[in-house]
């Protein structure tokens, strides 16, 4: 009952979960983009003169499709291709590869350890101390990231032919901060433009705060999915490291986000992401869906693909 009453008081909500059941159905990518923008947003979709960051990045999931972008976007595969280009130094280490959940030997995983899967976003178990880990939470938590297709629900191309695999990876954790800060760089052709540091990630009844900064680390007036935090986190130690690194693994491209982490001193590779909310969380205020949108320069030639 309380569930009928909050659709029907948020019909946009309802027809979000709609959308998301149906979405294998609508085989036009474009078609599913405009039905989901005029749910999420607050303004008309233009995809024939795009201005808005938003906006650009739903012309990018349909024009931009260059097949590394798969690889890059493989939780797995992406390991080998950040490793080719930064250094090994920068990975994070995997402890075990799986096809399936049934396959995970939790007796053979050490105490503390990351499970991810390669194709989706979210789902995640963060073990700190396995004797006090639920396991079968834990399966069940991946299992529904394995029926999960990120590609349908978003459209976002590069995650469409990812082979869904499970990952251990050594747990991570900084000492000062007893957390473990992503580090997102806006980075366009090569050039980063601005990053935000998320926070609170893994605290129990906190909610996830997001800051933004200029590339000279000058705090900016930004809201974008979550509250600022109540005092900015500082400077990390390797910004001008990461920095770097974020520009040499976006040169090229005409919009890549580039995760990393600060630990301990040292800096590792998160992920690499084309769409960041998937191009459908407003900003606030609304200038900032402009000005990033400016420093996205889409290629004079469109490359048509086929939207399926």
């Amino acid at each position: 009952m309380n569930n009928f009453i909050f659709f029907i008081t948020h019909p946009k909500r309802f027809m979000g979960v709609v959308l998301s059941h149906i979405a294998p159905l609508i085989k036009n990518d474009e078609t599913f983009l405009r039905l989901k923008w005029k749910l999420r947003m607050d303004y008309p979709l233009n995809l024939d003169n795009p201005k808005t960051y938003n906006e650009k990045l739903q012309w990018l999931k349909l024009h931009d499709r260059k097949p590394i972008y798969t690889t890059m976007v493989d939780k797995y595969e992406a390991k080998k291709y950040v490793a080719d280009i930064i250094g090994e130094e920068y990975i994070i280490p995997t402890l075990a590869v799986y096809d399936r959940v049934e396959d995970i030997d939790f007796d053979k995983l050490p105490n503390q350890f990351v499970l991810k899967w390669t194709h989706d976003s979210g789902g995640i178990v963060i073990c700190k101390d396995k004797s006090k880990l639920n396991i079968d939470d834990a399966i069940k938590k991946l299992k529904k990231g394995e029926r999960s297709h990120y590609y349908w629900r978003s459209r976002e191309w590069p995650y469409k032919n990812v082979k869904p695999r499970i990952i251990a990876e050594q747990y991570m954790e900084d000492s000062t901060t007893s957390e473990l800060r992503d580090y997102k760089f806006f980075c366009f052709d090569g050039e980063v433009k601005a990053l935000f540091i998320a926070t609170d990630r893994q605290k129990k009844g906190e909610e996830t705060k997001f800051d933004f900064f200029d590339a000279d680390f000058n705090h900016l007036d930004i809201k974008n999915g979550h509250p600022n935090a109540e005092i900015p986190p500082a400077k990390p130690k390797m910004f001008d490291n990461m920095k770097e690194l974020a520009g040499k693994l976006s040169k090229g491209i005409p919009q890549l986000r580039v995760d990393f982490y600060e630990v301990n001193g040292k800096v590792y590779f998160g992920e690499l992401t084309f769409s960041h909310w998937s191009g459908m969380k407003p900003f606030e205020p609304v200038e900032w869906d402009y000005k990033f949108g400016e420093w996205i320069k889409l290629p004079v030639e469109k490359e048509i693909v086929a939207h399926v």
